[in-house]
């Protein structure tokens, strides 16, 4: 396992996805949105939220987009792609995006604007993690679960060169790891 030191532990996670759902449930406008995650490290916090909201009767359908950004864990180029798009009907209907973690802000940008494409009567944004010392696109998430250091993150979903996503909390990876050295730079 990489080396690591937990930056939020399961208790804090769940008390925030009940406190963001409870958010999310005020400002909805129909208690049945769409959440749209973007896969591989939203999945869980995808779940989580949705399971939050339900315990607030709110009936969420669900889908998943694929957007690459890193490739691995390396800088970005400023480059993503989507692999993977959505497959319901946007048109009039109230959708959230959910993410693991707004870094750059490129990624958010571009699948928000692609999404806002499909006409969506109301459309926010819900990220796990927010680093907004690394912003290189000016856009901010709706809803925050927590505010996070500029250090590469694993743990509830996220991973480093497919380790630590099983995780049940976050941490962050250390420099004495060979691969968090790597990842750091």
């Amino acid at each position: 396992m990489l080396a690591h030191r937990i930056l939020f532990d399961e208790q804090t996670i769940a008390i925030r996805v009940q406190t963001l759902a409870h958010s999310i449930a005020r400002d909805l406008p129909e208690s049945a949105p769409v959440l749209i995650g973007l896969l591989t490290g939203a999945f869980i916090f995808l779940a989580d939220l949705v399971r939050a909201l339900a315990r607030l009767e709110i009936e969420s359908e669900v889908d998943l987009m694929a957007v690459s950004h890193y490739g691995s864990p390396i800088p970005s180029n400023g480059m993503a792609q989507l692999h993977k798009d959505c497959v319901l009907d946007l048109n009039g209907r109230s959708v959230l995006l959910v993410d693991d973690i707004l870094d750059s802000g490129l990624t958010l940008s571009m699948v928000r604007a692609h999404l806002a494409a499909k006409n969506p009567r109301w459309l926010r944004s819900c990220v796990l993690l927010d680093k907004p010392s690394r912003r290189q696109a000016a856009i901010n998430a709706d809803y925050v679960g927590f505010e996070a250091p500029d250090a590469w993150m694993i743990g509830y979903g996220m991973d480093a060169y497919g380790q630590g996503r099983g995780l049940p909390y976050i941490a962050t990876l250390q420099p004495a790891d060979p691969v968090a050295t790597d990842v750091i730079r």
